[in-house]
């Protein structure tokens, strides 16, 4: 294996493969896909997972953000864009590049068909969001036939289709919730393709709905934090292969004396002789100072390191003295055999934060090339 030589994430695109594969296993052959890649594709590299879901014909993305869409269409990407959270400031630049925007309440409905009709448009393409419980964003159930009457006459948008999204689709306690939410959500969709005279096609499920409730799948589903490997429970995190793993060195080693303190503000008191080990790898680069004074951990040579003092700006420092470790070994942070969610679970978060916040300033390094 090559020494990776500084602080990386490792994108294991044959693990995104086997992800979509196996979510896919779950549905209806007919059922679309729509794969989720804001944020940086959770903090990876949006455009190589793209083009990696692109090739095996995936039938949507998503993204937050009109300029998320933009880098996917200046990389070469074809497959329809949705635009889960458009500001108007970009709908004219949304058109030009051919995404698809998320309509979720009267102002941004107006304001969308005014720039659609100052461009000209046509049956221009558009999703419309309805609040079924998450509140959130979303036209509210009453909303139907004020949608119906703003588009009576105007050709310039039609409507893609219909969605919502299930507020704790993960948890088991709210079942009752969840199927309410999916109820809910089928009574618009009926309410508003008798009026509309046409039939968008429906999504709602999440990647937990469509473990949890594949009988609301509708017409497509749309999954993200599933893509990357975490399935919102430990059971299916087993089915699942993490995409992003962190990888980090050693940079330097310490012998600690009894009584001395390391790092910022003296917090990690040494209470005999120790060993810590210096990593290039810091808030800076997403690993925030909540997961200091031995709340996190790091793997070296297949042992935990706990983080010891506060972490700084561009550095950690782990106590190594149990391990057998020198200067340049290669550090896990958190990967395939040490699991994002465990990670964040130290400092109480959840693996979508930790995976969103890795800095566009750490090497990303696409395997398999």
């Amino acid at each position: 294996m090559d020494k990776i030589g500084e602080t990386t994430l490792e994108i294991d695109l044959s693990a995104l493969e086997h992800n979509f594969k196996y979510l896919k296993s779950k549905l209806h052959p007919e059922t679309k896909f729509l794969a989720v890649v804001k944020a940086f594709a959770y903090g990876s590299d949006m455009v190589a997972i793209a083009q990696k879901m692109e090739s095996l014909d995936v039938d949507y993305f998503a993204v937050a953000y009109v300029k998320e869409g933009l880098l996917l269409r200046e990389a070469g990407i074809t497959t329809p864009i949705l635009v889960l959270h458009p500001q108007p400031v970009n709908f004219s630049e949304l058109i030009d590049h051919c995404l698809e925007p998320s309509l979720y309440s009267s102002n941004i409905l107006k304001q969308f068909l005014e720039v659609a009709r100052h461009k000209k448009q046509n049956d221009y393409p558009v999703h419309v969001k309805f609040n079924t419980g998450l509140n959130r964003l979303g036209f509210w159930e009453n909303d139907v036939d004020h949608i119906v009457q703003q588009l009576d006459g105007r050709s310039e948008i039609k409507i893609k289709s219909i969605f919502s999204h299930l507020a704790a689709s993960e948890d088991p306690l709210e079942k009752e919730f969840s199927q309410n939410q999916i109820a809910t959500f089928e009574k618009i969709s009926t309410a508003l393709n008798s009026k509309l005279g046409y039939v968008p096609f429906r999504h709602m499920l999440n990647t937990s709905g469509i473990i949890n409730y594949p009988e609301a799948q509708f017409e497509m589903v749309r999954s993200g934090i599933g893509l990357y490997g975490y399935g919102n429970s430990a059971e299916e995190d087993k089915n699942l292969k993490p995409v992003a793993s962190l990888k980090t060195i050693i940079s330097q080693l310490h012998k600690i004396e009894p009584g001395e303190t390391v790092g910022y503000n003296r917090a990690f008191a040494s209470d005999g002789h120790r060993v810590t080990a210096t990593l290039p790898l810091g808030h800076a680069d997403g690993v925030g100072r909540q997961y200091g004074n031995g709340k996190g951990s790091v793997v070296i040579h297949g042992k935990k390191a706990p983080i010891v003092g506060n972490v700084c700006m561009d550095m950690i420092m782990v106590d190594v003295t149990d391990i057998n470790c020198k200067e340049g070994d290669e550090v896990l942070v958190f990967g395939a055999n040490s699991s994002a969610e465990e990670f964040a679970t130290t400092a109480n978060t959840i693996s979508y934060e930790i995976l969103t916040a890795i800095s566009q300033r750490v090497k990303r390094v696409i395997k398999p090339q």
